[in-house]
């Protein structure tokens, strides 16, 4: 779905992103010329068109389904939020979902200036929900799909990495999207709806 190019950009534009949300210093100030770093930040790869805040030379498509930005230090979770509904390019929705993680996700206290340099980036570009029975075998593949559990006003998403990295069987994989939506871990045998979605997912 996506070049080595596009790939590398969305990166770089979610670091930067988050660089411009800790330090308080947008990619449109003068400061952010090619040769400058926030203090004691290196930013690996970055392209001096992220710094400067030039349009990407890639085009990226115009829209994607959903997409999640996802920071880890040192291999831990350090943030993940993202949507299911874009309403904008891609490339805008991946720099307002990096900021809005390094300081909006509940579950974590603000990204702070002296961790830069230990994040680490992860994009999941997602593709369409898709209704399934999850009592079928075949209706989810561990390590391809990403899981939506839905009830009422909850709902649950689980990137389809989270199962791969926790190494957990299918029915694993639905208990625990279940309670991400706050739902019984049985939920998806009763009367909630379960969808599948395939995501694009891409780290530095």
């Amino acid at each position: 779905m996506f070049s080595d190019a596009e790939k590398r950009q969305l990166l770089e534009i979610a670091r930067a992103a988050v660089i411009a949300q800790v330090t308080g210093v947008p990619a449109s100030d003068p400061r952010r010329s090619a040769d400058w770093q926030p203090p004691a930040v290196q930013v690996p790869g970055a392209s001096s068109a992220a710094h400067e805040g030039q349009a990407p030379a890639v085009q990226f498509h115009t829209r994607a389904t959903g997409v999640f930005v996802t920071l880890k230090r040192n291999g831990e979770l350090r943030g993940c939020l993202g949507t299911l509904a874009c309403t904008g390019p891609l490339a805008e929705e991946v720099a307002r979902l990096a900021a809005s993680t390094s300081h909006e996700d509940p579950r974590f206290e603000p990204v702070r200036g002296w961790e830069l340099a230990d994040i680490q980036f992860e994009v999941s570009v997602l593709g369409p929900l898709e209704p399934i029975d999850p009592h079928e075998a075949d209706a989810i593949v561990i390590g391809r799909h990403g899981l939506v559990v839905e009830q009422g006003t909850r709902r649950g998403l689980l990137l389809p990495q989270v199962a791969t990295e926790w190494n957990w069987s299918r029915e694993e994989f639905l208990a625990h999207t279940c309670r991400k939506a706050g739902l019984p871990s049985d939920a998806w045998q009763r009367a909630a709806s379960v969808y599948r979605f395939d995501a694009d997912v891409f780290r530095e």
